[in-house]
């Protein structure tokens, strides 16, 4: 690809898929502090947003091998780039650059490709769950006692939010055995497997274990000894279902196109809207934390706000180049607060 990123510090950020529904949820919290232009492959339909916030909206389709330029003072992508595309226009021009949508092994090579192009200015892989607003209060957390040796993250998915149809990407990925940090030894674990019952703000939640990126992260970050992120379904019924479909093995023979409506179905059924409740366990020698981080607003508008403090972290005047992740940022309480400006709650024990 021959992209053409020019970086301009008093230029605009660029938001690549800034009009799908994290996009359009980042647009809102990050319009009043830069100018914006917004990308995608159907430009038209971010022209209602567009004219909201008076930006502009450019086609840029990441399977199009068309050319793409534009100056841009930073670069955050929301929409999957199998091929690095974004990433590696951002990173060879010296455009601050943050990402808040790869799974674990995309990540990992996104790591490699970025510090192969050794960069010159900051690139952050905001990946872990919620736009790596989990990673930021777990280090937080950890803080607080002194160092971690081991965290629990306990999701409860509300399938009644208003998600897009990449928000459960993830269930591509269930069929997939991967690994984590147990007692500080890598250790392969399989999708949907070591369930156990977690209150989650108030809400007895079946919980099972998946792949997410801050499971690679925090060990290597924090210096964690045991890592573990699960999910469970404000649904009960789409708990069972998911767990008698990995019984039977649907998400090893089912994996092919032709049963990816089949999979959806048995979580993608988007509503009016949601709430989002996260609960971060976090032990070390110091003691035991927990919070409990709750969205009225839903799941991604708390993604959104991940990737507005990815921005923030990025054009920060201290900010230094090199790739990072959002629990290594020196401002975690001042992370915290613009959560709680927002309207999160962060309840703390």
């Amino acid at each position: 690809m021959n992209d053409n990123l020019e970086h301009q510090p008093d230029g605009p950020v660029l938001i690549v898929g800034g009009y799908g529904i994290v996009g359009t949820a980042l647009t809102g919290l990050a319009a009043p502090s830069w100018p914006l232009v917004l990308t995608g492959r159907n430009p038209e339909r971010g022209d209602a947003l567009a004219n909201e916030h008076n930006l502009v909206v450019r086609k840029w389709d990441l399977d199009d091998p068309t050319p793409f330029s534009s100056p841009a003072r930073a670069v955050i992508s929301t929409v999957n780039d199998p091929d690095d595309r974004v990433l590696r226009a951002a990173v060879s021009a010296g455009i601050p650059y943050v990402d808040i949508t790869r799974w674990t092994s995309r990540l990992t090579r996104a790591v490699t490709q970025a510090t192969l192009l050794n960069p010159t200015a900051p690139v952050l892989l905001t990946s872990g769950w919620m736009g790596g607003v989990i990673s930021i209060v777990a280090a937080s957390l950890a803080e607080e006692i002194g160092g971690a040796q081991q965290i629990d993250v306990a999701i409860r998915y509300d399938t009644n939010d208003s998600a897009g149809a990449d928000s459960v990407d993830f269930i591509d990925r269930l069929g997939q055995d991967f690994e984590i940090t147990k007692d500080g030894k890598p250790q392969i674990v399989s999708p949907l497997s070591d369930t156990r019952w977690v209150d989650i703000a108030g809400n007895r939640t079946k919980v099972a274990r998946f792949d997410t990126p801050e499971q690679l992260t925090l060990p290597m970050t924090l210096g964690v000894k045991t890592a573990a992120t699960r999910i469970g379904f404000s649904s009960n019924a789409s708990t069972t279902a998911l767990l008698a479909a990995k019984s039977v093995g649907l998400f090893r023979w089912g994996r092919g196109s032709r049963w990816t409506p089949l999979r959806r179905s048995l979580l993608y059924s988007p509503g009016n809207g949601g709430s989002a409740h996260v609960r971060v366990d976090v032990q070390g020698k110091g003691g035991k934390r927990t919070a409990v981080i709750s969205d009225p607003a839903g799941q991604a508008h708390l993604t959104a706000l991940g990737g507005l403090l990815g921005l923030q972290n990025v054009l920060h005047p201290n900010a230094q180049p090199g790739v990072g992740f959002p629990e290594t940022t020196a401002r975690l309480a001042e992370a915290c607060a613009a959560l709680t400006r927002h309207g999160v709650t962060i309840l703390k024990s």
